[in-house]
């Protein structure tokens, strides 16, 4: 018998730009809401990897609007800002926004105590109890022990669909071969000369690279150095050093390669000071507390976008995001790093809701990196902003099925795509 029992109107599973998404978006819709997080942060890469960018978030050069829209505009009107837009170095990528990671993060908390959301920090979802076809309750952790949430909907944003899988919903690891793509380890670098450290044409950094490989100063996979200016002047953040083959659902490989990965990011920084000229007198800062995970389970959805639906630039009736992405493939079966472009320059696609619905579970939505999709699509409508999107609309189709008494497969597609459109989304539904 679990002594601590707590009810809410929708439980979200995960903290990251997915859940954050799911539980505002919930939140201001009235909803009773709680958010749990197995760390002590919200943000989810953002934690793991700070500083990552926010890429993905301006197809065909218009942001994609709602809760990305409204944070980057917070940040952005602080004095002094604390977060701008900037083109992306990497090739087939639309603008993408830096900011200050401290600020933000703490502007997401303030933005969830806004919408009156409840954050359990250190908290963990372990199990779902069905009855029939819905998810009754949820068995959760913290440092007292087990408590049990009673939700009338789940939204899982816990980036591994550990709570999904097991209430019985199918999904797939990896590619078709099962292979995931690469964990990340970054840092930067503080106090670096950007007028000589980018003065080159190589944004890659390949001599370098290779001459640190040759006399195994540098890791084999360290082909390709990613550098790029971070939001403060003089800070290089590098999101280089990626370990292949970790299966991200598996602790113990999690924290095996979170070690491996920390060695080859001290390896990169005392090979930057030494060799790269601008970064003789910088320091690394900021380094990863552990892996960030790109690629774990896929759910199987309602549909499942592929990347042929991509190409075609399918604007789906219920797509509830933009996106003009490249297939940002990192080393999922060998060393290669893609970022081919997936549909015609000038053109973009949406994602449908539908790929974030199960078949059967009545009471349980998906948001993030555990969208239905095939390989392909995944490597491209994996970034934060679509990850928020995907949560914001999932929040908002929560409290469309409270309000109507209806399971999360019955909500009315229009209804969920004009009040979208009404928060502020762009592009949606099946317009041109």
């Amino acid at each position: 018998m679990i002594d601590r029992q707590e009810a809410t109107d929708v439980l979200v599973v995960g903290g990251g730009t997915a859940g954050f998404g799911a539980a505002v978006a919930a939140g201001r819709q009235g909803q009773n809401v709680i958010l749990l997080e197995a760390t002590s942060k919200v943000g989810g890469v953002m934690a793991f990897c700070p500083g990552m960018p926010w890429g993905g978030g301006y197809p065909v050069d218009q942001i994609i609007g709602g809760l990305v829209e409204e944070l980057t505009e917070r940040l952005a009107a602080m004095t002094p800002p604390a977060a701008e837009k900037r083109p992306c170095t990497l090739e087939n990528f639309g603008p993408e926004i830096i900011y200050d990671h401290d600020i933000a993060t703490l502007t997401m908390f303030e933005m969830l105590e806004e919408a009156g959301v409840k954050v359990r920090l250190n908290a963990s979802a372990i199990e779902p109890i069905v009855d029939g076809s819905s998810i009754k309750a949820v068995t959760c952790f913290d440092r007292n022990g087990a408590f049990q949430v009673t939700p009338k909907i789940v939204i899982d944003c816990s980036g591994d669909g550990d709570i999904s899988a097991k209430a019985g919903v199918p999904y797939v690891l990896g590619d078709e071969s099962g292979n995931m793509m690469a964990v990340t380890i970054s840092f930067h670098m503080i106090g670096v000369n950007w007028d000589v450290a980018f003065a080159g044409p190589d944004p890659y950094f390949t001599q370098y690279a290779a001459k640190g490989i040759a006399q195994r100063r540098l890791h084999p996979d360290l082909a390709k150095l990613y550098l790029m200016k971070a939001f403060h002047k003089g800070s290089v953040f590098c999101n280089s050093v990626h370990v292949r083959g970790v299966d991200g659902t598996d602790p113990l490989a999690v924290g095996k390669a979170t070690q491996e990965g920390r060695r080859r990011c001290l390896q990169l920084a005392q090979f930057l000071q030494a060799e790269v000229p601008g970064f003789a007198d910088a320091h690394m800062s900021m380094l990863s507390p552990t892996v960030g995970v790109r690629e774990t389970r896929k759910l199987q959805g309602v549909t499942r976008v592929t990347g042929e639906d991509l190409a075609r630039g399918t604007k789906f009736a219920d797509g509830i995001v933009s996106c003009d992405n490249p297939i940002d493939d990192v080393m999922r079966a060998s060393a290669s790093m893609t970022h081919d472009a997936v549909i015609e320059k000038g053109s973009y696609h949406t994602l449908p809701f539908r790929a974030l619905i199960p078949e059967d579970v009545t009471n349980l939505m998906f948001a993030g990196r555990i969208i239905s999709a095939d390989a392909t699509a995944f490597a491209s409508v994996r970034g934060m902003p679509q990850c928020m999107a995907m949560g914001q609309a999932t929040g908002t189709a929560a409290a469309l099925a409270l309000n109507g008494r209806r399971s999360v497969q019955a909500v009315d597609i229009g209804q969920l795509v004009a009040e979208l459109t009404k928060q502020g989304v762009n592009r949606l539904g099946a317009s041109i």
